[in-house]
């Protein structure tokens, strides 16, 4: 159901806004690492922080989308997808991001593909070793299983 209030506007992030970033990521349960609000876009409803999103840099220069997250109340209102095609219009492919595989369909709509491991810039296939591995430990614990998902767009095709 959509809110009646003050319209929600994208827009970038102010220092201001970093306890509202960290506690949008940490409550969605995704990476809370690289939470450095000058990389962020926010969803904006009357001065309250509603979405976030980023592109951080890792060591070997792959630029990954990540940390996109919307207050449950907010959800379902396109809020994430406007993050997402805000962030691709900002910054030259390639880019690449992580998800669990349940979200995989979802990215799909903006370009982005599964990678295998070859094709995978290094830092990304080291999280993706490493989170599927853990994935697998806490698949025995719960029986859910889960697979984390290294997806790109605009990758060129000489990788």
């Amino acid at each position: 159901m959509p809110h009646a209030g003050p319209p929600v506007y994208l827009r970038s992030a102010t220092a201001a806004d970093q306890p509202a970033i960290t506690r949008l990521v940490r409550d969605a349960g995704i990476n809370p690492m690289k939470l450095e609000w000058y990389r962020f876009v926010v969803a904006d409803e009357g001065g309250r922080v509603v979405g976030t999103g980023q592109v951080k840099t890792h060591s070997d220069g792959a630029r990954e989308v990540a940390s996109i997250a919307v207050l449950p109340e907010w959800r379902g209102q396109g809020i994430g997808r406007a993050i997402v095609a805000t962030l691709l219009s900002l910054q030259p492919a390639p880019l690449y991001l992580c998800c669990g595989g349940h979200n995989e369909s979802y990215y799909r709509q903006f370009g982005f593909t599964p990678l295998s491991p070859a094709a995978m810039p290094r830092s990304l296939r080291r999280i993706h070793r490493i989170g599927n591995a853990l994935l697998r430990l806490v698949s025995l614990l719960t029986r859910q299983r889960e697979r984390l998902v290294v997806m790109g767009q605009g990758i060129p095709d000489f990788l």
